[in-house]
């Protein structure tokens, strides 16, 4: 099934179920007003969501409607807890050969994750906000987790289970700050504003055999200002699966319900697919000419992230999103 939270209700907004097409949905407030509610008691209001999904893909239910995704919020307009991973290697090997820098052999068999920005996430169409183009305003187009409750010091195996729903998130960074905030050896903090999910998430179990091994193996679609930008595979050269995020995660602290795991940005060490940052561009372009080329985002610039199945549908609908400045 697939579902989305429209942005009437509050600040969670309102759960809706969401045809397969992407084309009708029907209120669920009947079953979980929000879809944090659902995801706190998943193993009894599940069913009952998958039920009125069948319900709806059969065109068989009363109340359904047409989906404007402009109406939507993000499916979780706010979350107890996100938290980031780089977990596509080729990216940081990249990175740190373009400053003379070897990887550490234990970034492959311990996963680079950290704390990020929960409070709120943009809304599929909402702008991209920033105070000025300085900042270095860059996209990463990720797919992301949500778990339901997840025990301390889970398996990967046991991780597994918790992976209720499946999506993307444009994790905008901004790279001008990112050396200074590191260089205090305190982390990300201004350098990583609020991000935007896609307009609905999705249950493993909708993905069919896209879904596989705890990864999504589908590229992942950006344009950048209506241009093809990268169509980058999520199912190659995934070093740490979800399953391995999470249980890294819940090592020592149990996870609440509704906790967002991405996997870092989408790369692959065949640069022919293009890429899903900027950051990881301008490395390739630093690497084979000497210095970078394509600029950061500049106010105005539009872009597009979605991940579609083999037949050219979107699975959980476009990240559409303008750079716009902040207002006095």
């Amino acid at each position: 099934m697939k579902l989305a939270s429209l942005k009437e209700g509050g600040r969670d907004g309102t759960l809706v179920v969401v045809s397969r097409d992407l084309t009708q949905a029907v209120t669920a407030v009947h079953i979980a007003p929000t879809l944090q509610a659902a995801l706190d008691d998943w193993a009894n209001v599940a069913p009952r969501l998958n039920a009125l999904s069948e319900s709806l893909n059969a065109a068989q239910v009363v109340g359904a409607f047409a989906l404007d995704v402009a109406a939507l919020a993000s499916p979780l307009p706010r979350a107890y807890e996100f938290v980031d991973g780089s977990a596509y290697l080729p990216h940081v090997e990249r990175v740190r050969r373009a400053r003379g820098a070897e990887v550490p052999a234990s970034f492959y068999t311990d996963p680079l994750m950290y704390q990020a920005t929960s409070a709120g996430f943009l809304g599929p169409r909402d702008p991209v906000v920033v105070p000025s183009e300085d900042f270095g305003i860059d996209l990463e187009a990720e797919v992301i987790v949500v778990t339901d409750d997840v025990p301390m010091g889970v398996t990967p195996a046991q991780a597994s289970e918790h992976i209720q729903l499946v999506g993307l998130v444009n994790d905008i960074s901004l790279r001008g700050l990112i050396p200074g905030e590191l260089a205090k050896g305190f982390g990300f903090l201004q350098s990583k504003p609020r991000s935007a999910l896609s307009p609905v998430l999705a249950t493993p179990d909708e993905l069919g055999e896209a879904w596989k091994d705890d990864k999504l193996h589908l590229p992942m679609r950006t344009w950048l200002n209506g241009q093809w930008f990268g169509e980058a595979d999520c199912g190659v050269d995934m070093q740490f699966s979800f399953a391995q995020l999470v249980a890294h995660v819940a090592r020592t602290r149990p996870l609440t319900a509704g906790t967002i795991v991405g996997s870092g940005t989408i790369a692959n060490q065949d640069t022919g697919k293009g890429a899903s940052c900027l950051a990881e561009q301008r490395t390739v372009e630093t690497l084979r000419d000497g210095k970078p080329s394509t600029p950061f985002l500049k106010f105005g610039d539009r872009l597009r992230i979605e991940v579609t199945d083999e037949r050219g549908a979107s699975i959980f609908g476009a990240i559409e999103q303008t750079v716009t400045p902040l207002k006095a």
